[in-house]
């Protein structure tokens, strides 16, 4: 079926009106409730979800730029590092990978040439979290400990768009060497410091190393990116190529992270573009047909959820709609 084009922006609008609020109701700030209606847990508010809410808005911006996305994205960024407690960084190297991105998207959809302080700060701290233990790799939090695809991956898509596609590569090999399945041709979770591998596999996860294989976009780069999505399709989606999709917490958002990948891999030169395109059509087309009427103009979006709906599934919505408008 054809998803119609109000999709993304009716996803964008419902979002907005029932997550989006000030902090400490200071004007010109913007923070995401983490539930709705809300849980009146206000020490909950989820650093890294925030990020892909502003992702989400850039997208926005991309699709409608004479919207109010940008102001709203400004807002955000600096509502973040105000409940952030007026800091840029945190205690685990992937959040600060998914926000350093964000920004640094901000960054270019206002036109600067060098890189604000936020991004110059997380930046340094993802170089400071790439170190020579368990062979390469980027930490997972400040404890090192543990080097996974959640920290690795996106710091690689963060170091090749700054232009250090070298280091982004010898991340992406080191992924490769560590934690790429040969069974299922997807990546696993992380390797402990005593070499112990974690062997869950997420949805996300393959979607930040595809991210990563493209942006990079060497040959081997995207002949890996093709294979890999091909290997989503086998290991991931159903047999109408819809994606799993997470309810609630941290995994409300996975699903979304690999059909923004998917989308940027379906528009590059890779041999499985149009599987890539296919499967975010399919996934959106799932969630725009499970859309429910909350009331006369907001909408709320699967997998159903029992009480209070989770901002990251609703996030994971929303991406996944850009996604698929992205992608044609």
């Amino acid at each position: 079926m054809r998803i119609p084009d109000e999709a993304a922006p009716e996803a964008a609008r419902s979002v907005r009106h029932l997550f989006s609020h000030r902090v400490l109701r200071l004007p010109g700030t913007r923070i995401g409730a983490v539930a709705f209606p809300p849980t009146g847990r206000p020490g909950h508010w989820h650093y890294w979800w925030q990020a892909h809410l502003l992702d989400c808005l850039l997208d926005e911006q991309l699709r409608d730029p004479a919207g109010d996305a940008l102001p709203e994205a400004r807002k955000l960024a600096r509502g973040i590092w105000l409940r952030n407690g007026g800091r840029w960084r945190n205690a685990y190297y992937d959040d600060m990978a998914w926000l350093a991105l964000a920004l640094q998207r901000l960054d270019a959809m206002e036109g600067r040439r060098r890189p604000r302080r936020p991004v110059r700060v997380l930046g340094a701290a993802l170089h400071s979290a790439h170190t020579p233990e368990l062979g390469g790799g980027v930490f997972w939090n400040t404890t090192r400990d543990y080097k996974n695809t959640p920290s690795t991956a996106p710091a690689a898509l963060f170091f090749a768009r700054i232009g250090e596609v070298e280091r982004a590569q010898e991340l992406l090999d080191w992924l490769r060497e560590h934690l790429f399945d040969p069974g299922s041709g997807l990546y696993l979770d992380g390797v402990r410091a005593d070499g112990r591998v974690e062997r869950t596999l997420h949805t996300y996860n393959q979607g930040t190393v595809l991210g990563a294989l493209v942006a990079v976009g060497g040959s081997a780069d995207l002949q890996a990116a093709s294979k890999l999505v091909t290997a989503i399709v086998h290991g991931m989606a159903n047999d109408d190529g819809v994606l799993p999709l997470g309810s609630t917490g941290d995994g409300g958002l996975f699903t979304g992270i690999l059909c923004r990948y998917l989308a940027q891999a379906a528009v590059a030169d890779i041999d499985a573009a149009s599987t890539a395109r296919h499967l975010v059509h399919a996934t959106a087309a799932h969630v725009w047909n499970g859309r429910t009427l909350l009331d006369h103009k907001r909408l709320i979006f699967p997998p159903q959820q029992d009480g209070a709906v989770s901002l990251s599934s609703q996030l994971q919505a929303w991406m996944i709609l850009e996604a698929e408008r992205a992608s044609r």
